[in-house]
């Protein structure tokens, strides 16, 4: 069996998620140029599956490529950020509400799991997971819309803007926000859990995806 193309295609995320952890972390800020020879010795890759990772991240409007520069984080404006989460809002919580129907008691008990290991990562001020299940947390129900169509926007939208939620220096302001972010989660849960569909669809929208700090996204 050929197994050539399943592992090229793992090399490949593996490397684009290694660039988007450090996008969304911080350490690699707007404008920096990605060092694709660092990249290929950091992970002990060759420069294919990392030169086709570039070419993803910027077709995911997360990088950008110059001429005679190569790759570099793309830098988007606070205003077209603010953009994207009105719409972000507006998809994900007709997705939530078309979801309801579809939703089992063993979904309800996963958001209800990573809801806990959220709470882990903000405790331990591990941003990196906390990303990671706040993002598997909305997944839940949104694998369960029956809007395949929909379903791709979103996730489009999504996987554009790694950091979807606030970040910030000041690690005790940013804490009592992700705190608040969580018990949207509790809610969200409680109120597809007793099948509202507008009141899921508009705390989403109205709620949840309101930025009210815009300087920290």
């Amino acid at each position: 069996m050929n197994k050539g193309p399943m592992i090229y295609h793992s090399l490949k995320d593996h490397v684009y998620n290694y660039i988007a952890s450090q996008i969304q972390e911080g350490t690699l800020l707007p404008n920096d140029k990605i060092n694709e020879a660092s990249i290929c010795s950091q992970l002990n890759v060759s420069r294919t599956p990392v030169r086709e990772a570039l070419i993803k991240l910027a077709s995911d409007n997360l990088l950008e490529y110059r001429p005679r520069r190569g790759f570099t984080v793309k830098e988007i404006d606070t205003h077209k950020k603010l953009e994207v989460f009105e719409i972000v809002g507006a998809l994900d919580g007709l997705a939530a509400a078309l979801s309801i129907d579809h939703l089992t008691e063993e979904d309800f008990t996963k958001m209800d799991e990573l809801i806990k290991k959220i709470d882990v990562s903000i405790e331990s001020e591990n941003y990196q997971d906390y990303q990671k299940y706040q993002t598997y947390f909305h997944r839940v129900y949104l694998n369960r819309c029956d809007n395949v169509t929909l379903k791709e926007q979103l996730m489009s939208l999504q996987d554009g803007f790694i950091r979807q939620t606030y970040f910030s220096d000041d690690k005790k302001e940013l804490y009592a926000i992700l705190r608040v972010m969580n018990e949207h989660h509790r809610h969200i849960l409680k109120l597809l859990q007793q099948k509202k569909k507008a009141d899921v669809q508009i705390y989403l929208q109205n709620v949840h995806w309101k930025i009210e700090y815009p300087e920290m996204i």
